[in-house]
């Protein structure tokens, strides 16, 4: 560890030194009334410099060579300006005022910016927001230029154009996201690293990784997709790291309100209301929001309400200090109508055998970001973020196919409670005529996670309460986690078209378990012939380095290769080890996760008319932790999963995404229409390579689609915005043995399944928006999961068809002054 801390002062000390007789240039964006631009870009035309504008409306190129360049600055709304200039001394600036575009140029913009864009997809720059991307695939989803029905956050439109991506659908208002990416499995998206604006937002990033929130898509700005070989910034997981970014309140009024009223099938209600502006001559921007969410579900027994909560203030303490400020709130409690076995399935997809199970979740996430730029190469970002939430399970836990007599509830309850600060600093230098960038940061993390399950009571309600609080009948522990990391990557270009990005990351992980379980066995009659408490104390404290490797080769500006491999590491989930429940049971003696991810992929761009990307890889999953079929003794002879380290897997694949402007096509469409049309393939081989079981030697993988196909067409006027799009995911199993079917329905084929949604809008104003959306046009009934646990056990049927008809509300403050003024006069 002292090696890596002197390696890393003296690296550091060396770039901060090095000599660079390059010039620079900085300056600033601001509005005709003096305040800040912001997300918005300054490029040097026909180069490849360029850069994004800060939250305070700076800019600045460290390192550039010294001649004559056009500097473009321009935002979405916001007229271009260009400007000629010399570099030919150190230091240069050059500031810039943009003024709003007249309505007729702003409809044209917001279309001719949309076609350049892949339906809602775009690329990171190589460094950007304290994150170096270069030799990465990543994927921006901008939320503002997809058509989807961001009112039920519908995961199929939303992330339809990521490659690679097995999505599950428990239920039809998007409260739980479930996303998996390159054969790993959608569990409430646990193979991510999922954050919100940076920091994390899963119930324990080290314990127990796994989303009980999903951010409203309607408060959404972007969604950053990062694959596999974010491990070294983010974090050790194979999956890579998905970050939403919230909207921000705009920079040229004090205040505009946003209302979104949705009203659908089933009895479904969205209210979703925003506030956000600048303040303080500048200073001072703000953002909140409040969404409530309701309905009946398509199936009895599947009531559900929601509220989330949310605000930011980001204050600019000078021009280069910046301090954040957020807090986030979300509540919900949904009942659960449970699992089906095939056969009920096959009758009717819509009945419940459950009526008395429920789910709540209540999350509290707090965060205080602040970034310093010390100058023009160097800056410091410092995310302090915190979380105390709950999440609490009442109902029968039997197998779907035995009745529900009534009985004592399972309760099972979970408590998170997590403090962390990440800490990044970047640095841009020169090494000849070539600029290089520094990554180095440290995380430190402390969580603690509580798991109780016994029983409740036996009523049909939700009454979250143990009957025996102190001497509970399931187990009890208490499961504190400590992490301290240190990072660095490096992004070293070698000339204009070739660079190479190594990175390390050290950790050391203390987890532990302190608590008990019961053994509790009784004969024919129910008596209570056994009643053993069985008490354990469990720590591990390992240490160790991942490594990781990436190149990038841009041929020209519109053709680019790259490629990485990325060390991974997952350590095992103490908190569910002794969870009590029939349908599966969980090795005592599980072992982390270790293995690696490679990926090589070329990407291009033809005439700003068709864009494609296509990405081969491989991931290696040693003591991959999976789910065999085994069978209880006599006198049970019942079947279960039993989770353990199965094997070790091999998942080898390819992706492609390909999207084509039609409407450029021999122009063949107005010019302020826009016609495109996208391709999203994946073909994944995932199978166990290594394994003491010979039930599951050289089987397929669990959870792993073989071959998924989605396509969408997006049309777009300066009145309306259509989109349609079409998924199909092929047949895969649910466990490693790859039974095709069992009993309980906790095992067995995940049938193929066809399913498409189409959205519509209109423009009926500058402030007012009509949108209406279905989901499942063509009614297909299919399911994507089998639950071992809730919300079954079973077959979980996903929605039917359903529509919602949305209308938008959008009034900015000055727009209602003038109005006012003008009818008072």
């Amino acid at each position: 560890m002292m090696k890596f801390f002197t390696l890393l002062l003296v690296f550091i000390f060396f770039t901060l030194n090095a000599d660079a007789q390059t010039a620079s240039l900085n300056g600033k964006v601001k509005n005709a009334d003096n305040s800040p631009i912001q997300n918005g870009i300054v490029a040097l035309k026909n180069t490849r410099y360029n850069t994004p504008i800060s939250q305070n409306g700076d800019y600045s190129f460290p390192n550039i060579p010294q001649g004559n360049y056009t500097v473009v600055a321009f935002a979405l709304g916001k007229q271009n300006s260009e400007q000629n200039i010399t570099l030919d001394k150190p230091i240069n600036t050059q500031n810039f005022t943009l003024q709003n575009l007249t309505d007729r140029l702003l409809n044209e913009v917001v279309v001719l910016a949309q076609q350049d864009k892949a339906f809602g997809i775009v690329r990171l720059n190589s460094v950007q927001n304290f994150t170096l991307y270069e030799g990465k695939k990543n994927e921006i989803i901008v939320l503002k230029n997809l058509v989807a029905n961001t009112a039920t956050n519908n995961p199929r439109q939303i992330f339809g154009q990521i490659t690679g991506l097995n999505i599950w659908e428990s239920d039809g208002a998007g409260l739980q996201l479930g996303i998996g990416g390159r054969g790993l499995s959608p569990n409430r998206t646990s193979h991510f690293n999922t954050r919100q604006n940076g920091y994390d937002i899963s119930a324990d990033a080290l314990g127990y990784p796994e989303s009980y929130y999903t951010p409203p898509a309607e408060a959404i700005e972007k969604i950053e997709v990062i694959r596999g070989a974010s491990s070294l910034q983010y974090g050790t997981q194979f999956g890579g790291t998905v970050n939403f970014q919230f909207k921000k309140g705009v920079t040229d009024t004090p205040i505009e309100y946003v209302g979104r009223q949705t009203y659908g099938i089933n009895k479904f209600i969205n209210s979703f209301n925003s506030l956000g502006g600048t303040v303080n001559n500048g200073k001072l921007n703000y953002y909140t929001f409040y969404q409530r969410r309701q309905g009946n579900g398509f199936r009895p027994n599947s009531a559900y309400n929601a509220n989330t909560a949310f605000f930011n203030l980001n204050y600019s303490i000078t021009p280069k200090t910046n301090i954040v400020l957020e807090y986030t709130y979300t509540h919900y409690l949904a009942q659960q109508a449970g699992g089906l076995t095939d056969a009920l399935f096959d009758k009717d997809p819509t009945q419940s055998l459950r009526s008395r199970n429920w789910f709540k979740v209540d999350w509290n996430l707090f965060a205080l970001h602040i970034s310093h730029k010390f100058s023009a190469n160097t800056e410091l970002n410092v995310r302090n973020f915190g979380l105390i939430a709950s999440r609490q399970s009442l109902g029968n836990l039997d197998r779907i196919n035995v009745a529900d007599f009534n009985q004592d509830r399972d309760f099972i309850k979970g408590t998170f409670n997590n403090l962390g600060n990440e800490t990044r600093l970047v640095h841009r230098y020169n090494l000849g005529k070539q600029k290089n960038v520094l990554l180095a940061g440290a995380r430190i993390y402390a969580g603690t996670t509580t798991a109780t399950q016994g029983l409740g009571d036996n009523q049909q309600g939700p009454n979250f309460m143990f009957q025996n609080p102190n001497n509970v009948e399931g187990s009890d522990y208490k499961f504190p986690n400590y992490n301290i990391s240190l990072f660095a990557e490096h992004i070293f270009n070698i000339n204009n078209k070739f660079s190479i990005t190594p990175g390390i990351r050290w950790e050391n992980i203390k987890t532990f378990a302190n608590g008990y379980y019961r053994y509790i066995l009784r004969d024919n009659a129910g008596n209570i012939v056994v009643d053993k408490i069985n008490n354990e104390k469990i720590n591990r404290n390992r240490s160790f380095a991942i490594a990781g490797l990436g190149f990038a080769y841009k041929l020209k500006p519109e053709l680019a290769f790259y490629g990485n491999i990325s060390q991974n590491y997952r350590a095992i989930n103490f908190s569910d080890l002794r969870i009590q429940n029939l349908n599966f049971v969980v090795d005592s003696n599980l072992t982390d996760e270790k293995g690696f991810t490679a990926d090589v992929g070329i990407k291009g761009n033809i005439n700003n008319i068709f864009t494609y990307e296509i990405t081969a890889f491989y991931l290696y999953y040693n003591n991959r932790i999976g789910q065999i079929l085994k069978t209880y003794q006599a006198p049970l002879f019942l079947d279960y999963r039993f989770r353990t380290n199965v094997a070790a897997s091999r998942n080898i694949g390819v992706e492609y995404f390909a999207s084509v402007n039609l409407a450029r096509l021999n122009n063949w469409l107005p010019k302020k229409h826009d016609f495109t049309l996208f391709i999203n393939t994946s073909i994944i081989d995932a199978k166990y390579i290594k394994s003491k079981e010979a039930s599951i030697q050289n089987k397929q993988v669990e959870m792993v689609p073989p071959f998924i196909f989605r396509s969408g067409l997006n049309y777009l006027t300066q009145k309306w915005r259509a989109g349609f799009q079409i998924n199909y995911v092929a047949q895969h199993f649910s466990d490693a043995t790859n039974a095709p079917r069992t009993s309980s329905a906790v095992e067995g084929i995940i049938h193929a399944y066809t399913v498409a949604d189409v959205t519509a809008a209109y423009n009926i104003n500058r402030f007012l928006t009509l949108e209406a959306s279905c989901n499942n046009l063509l009614d297909a009934k299919y399911f994507t999961r089998r639950a071992e646990s809730y919300p079954g056990p079973g077959i979980i049927p996903a929605d039917f068809r359903s529509y919602y008809v949305t209308l938008q509300v959008k009034l900015p403050y000055k727009l209602t002054s003038k109005y006012r003024n003008e009818n008072t006069n």
